[in-house]
């Protein structure tokens, strides 16, 4: 176990201090991962479980996260949307290979409020606010023709001005019960040290496991 006065850089090499926070330490990796990563350091595994208890996962892509929790947006139609607003919880994974680090979180999950959707959705390129419009996600698709034409009709009604986002997609933040980090050692002797609290209004418990 490092000192108090152990660097930031330092603490990013896989050491935790009495003193770690699960939010600082997560934004000091992931900003390791945008100087090590070629593509997508914001990218996640997200896990959800469908009304049969079957286990479901995809890649998707974090856009924010704070003391609240880490937020992603998406389709409420899709099966990734009905999942999540059926269950009321998940599990994400980062996997920075360049970096041998991962981080493992789990909780509940909340919608943002519709401010927060809009200013996000607002930031998009044009072409993907029209997908989030043409995309039935998760539906069954007769060929690519057929979206193309829901594309073309889209970009035909919103040729104009501003274009709004739609009731059907938003953003979730997952509001985190468990935080672990996972740092690669040699001989398979890894560092992992999670972070648990049985609820928001209570404070972080830290635990080293063994690998």
């Amino acid at each position: 176990m490092t000192d108090s006065n152990t660097s930031p850089k330092e603490l990013t090499n896989g050491d935790f201090t009495e003193s770690s926070k699960p939010f600082d330490l997560f934004g000091e990796w992931l900003e390791d991962a945008g100087e090590s990563e070629i593509n997508d350091p914001n990218a996640l595994s997200l896990a959800t479980v469908d009304p049969d208890g079957l286990p479901n996962v995809r890649m998707v892509l974090l856009k924010g996260f704070d003391e609240r929790g880490f937020v992603f947006y998406t389709n409420f139609e899709s099966a990734k949307g009905r999942e999540l607003l059926s269950a009321g919880k998940a599990a994400m994974c980062f996997h920075w290979k360049s970096l041998r680090r991962q981080v493992r979180i789990r909780g509940r999950i909340v919608q943002v409020d519709d401010a927060e959707a809009d200013e996000y959705y607002q930031s998009r390129a044009r072409g993907s606010r029209i997908g989030a419009w043409a995309s039935k996600q998760s539906r069954p698709l007769e060929s690519r023709f057929a979206l193309e034409k829901e594309v073309a009709k889209f970009t035909a009604k919103f040729a104009i001005g501003e274009i709004p986002r739609p009731d059907h997609w938003s953003g979730i933040r997952l509001v985190p019960t468990s935080i672990e980090f996972w740092h690669d050692r040699p001989f398979r002797l890894h560092d992992r040290v999670v972070f648990t609290r049985a609820s928001t209004d209570e404070g972080w418990t830290k635990d080293r496991l063994y690998p």
